[in-house]
């Protein structure tokens, strides 16, 4: 019984998982939309994390992006680098540990101009303890973590 329903399961479960990999692995996009469908420009122009609409969608590092207005969408297309958050929107703490995690999008935080997110306000709370040092340490583990 339990043979069958894996044969069954196979095909479908090799399907996901190319297409998982087909996806860029730099940006958070767990749902197959950047940062779980949350509007990046939000946190900027509002102080706050607002879902976005699929209606106002930008594709940006191979990777669907959502926003809350047209005006969020053209402002993250004038300038994607400026909109989007720091280690590919996963959690900043996480990355400077050393590995990718998911996030929260009420832990965030504005740093000299760049997103960060975390993956809870607890962990929130540890990254603002040493936001320069763990900056320093993230950058040096991004470009590993990016391509895993």
């Amino acid at each position: 019984m339990h043979r069958r329903l894996l044969l069954a399961l196979a095909p479908a479960l090799l399907a996901g998982s190319a297409r998982a990999q087909a996806w860029p692995r730099a940006v958070n996009h767990r749902s197959g939309v950047a940062l779980d469908g949350w509007d990046t420009v939000a946190w900027f122009t509002e102080g706050r994390p607002r879902r976005g609409d699929p209606a106002f969608r930008a594709t940006h590092a191979g990777v669907e992006w959502h926003f809350a207005s047209a005006a969020h969408q053209a402002r993250f297309l004038a300038d994607p680098a400026a909109h989007a958050p720091r280690f590919g929107g996963f959690c900043a703490y996480g990355v400077a540990r050393g590995y990718k995690v998911d996030i929260d999008p009420e832990a965030w935080h504005i740093h000299q101009g760049v997103l960060f997110l975390n993956y809870d306000r607890g962990v929130q709370r540890q990254w603002q303890r040493d936001i320069p040092g763990h900056i320093a340490r993230a950058e040096a583990n991004w470009p590993r973590l990016a391509e895993s």
